[in-house]
């Protein structure tokens, strides 16, 4: 489950980590974004997602949203978890997306 977004140490953007560790497999997230008609970069360790803001995920389950706008991230989580059937965020009620 992914406890909350939190603000980068560099002000960036958000992330949200997955506890316990979530791996994702990046082939299958790939494919699954490019199905939904989503543009994907595999850089080999990580995916770069052309979302609305842009998104990293990293194997670990790690996801970096290039935004300093924490609604504009929490939308894009929904996306993320709707596409790669990811785990919610603590508190939500189920079937509940963040920022919905």
């Amino acid at each position: 489950m992914y406890r909350h977004l939190k603000l980068c140490s560099n002000r960036g953007g958000y992330e949200a980590i997955a506890e316990p560790p979530h791996p994702i497999d990046l082939g299958v997230a790939k494919g699954r974004l490019e199905a939904a008609g989503v543009p994907v970069v595999d850089a080999r360790v990580m995916l770069i997602v052309s979302l609305e803001p842009e998104v990293t995920i990293s194997r670990a389950g790690r996801l970096l949203f290039k935004t300093r706008d924490l609604r504009e991230a929490e939308q894009a989580f929904g996306r993320l978890r709707s596409l790669l059937g990811l785990p919610g965020m603590a508190g939500e009620s189920v079937g509940e997306l963040p920022g919905g």
